[in-house]
C-alpha cells in the first residue's frame, strides 16, 4: 500500500482489516480488464458485526460509523486485488443497502459515512458515483451493506 495512503488511515486512527472472506457461494472481487467489482460487504466493528435497523434500533449517526467498516472493508478487499497497492486504484461507485424502517428516510446520511471515508483516505480518487436504498431486512440483521467498484490502474 502506499506510504501516503497508510499514513492518511493511521492519522485517522484507522486501520485496513485483513479483507474479509466470503459468506457463502462466491467470490470477494472479480476484476475484469480495469474494473474491480466488490462484492457486498458488511460492516464489522471490534465487536463483530453491527446490526440492527435504522430508525428503531440505530440512528443516522449509528448507520453511518457501520457504514465506515463497510468502507474499511471494501478498501482491504480492494487492497488485495491491487497487491497491496491501493495507490493504483479509484473509486468509481458505491451501492449501500440500509436495513431500515418503512418511515426512515436518511439513508443517504448513513452511506455518507462511507463516502466521507473514502475521500478522507483516497482523496479526489475517492470522489464517487452513489445510491442509498433502505432494505427491508439484510444477512446476519446487519445495519448496512455496501459494495463498490474501483478503477485499477
Amino acid at each position: 500500500m502506499s506510504n501516503a495512503i497508510e499514513e492518511k488511515l493511521a492519522e485517522l486512527g484507522l486501520s485496513l482489516p485483513d479483507a474479509p472472506a466470503p459468506a457463502a457461494n462466491y467470490v470477494p472481487f472479480v476484476q475484469t480488464g480495469n474494473q474491480i467489482y466488490v462484492s457486498g460487504q458488511l460492516p464489522g466493528g471490534p465487536d463483530g458485526l453491527v446490526t440492527g435497523k435504522l430508525g428503531a434500533d440505530l440512528d443516522a449517526e449509528a448507520g453511518a460509523e457501520a457504514a465506515k467498516y463497510c468502507a474499511l472493508a471494501l478498501l482491504a478487499q480492494a487492497r488485495k486485488a491491487a497487491d497491496g497497492d491501493l495507490s493504483r486504484v479509484r473509486l468509481v461507485k458505491l451501492v449501500g443497502f440500509v436495513n431500515s424502517t418503512a418511515d426512515f428516510h436518511d439513508q443517504p446520511k448513513v452511506i455518507n459515512g462511507a463516502s466521507d471515508l473514502m475521500v478522507a483516505v483516497l482523496g479526489e480518487k475517492g470522489r464517487h458515483a452513489r445510491s442509498a436504498v433502505s432494505a427491508a431486512s439484510l444477512p446476519f440483521g446487519v445495519a448496512v451493506e455496501i459494495e463498490g467498484i474501483f478503477e485499477i490502474s
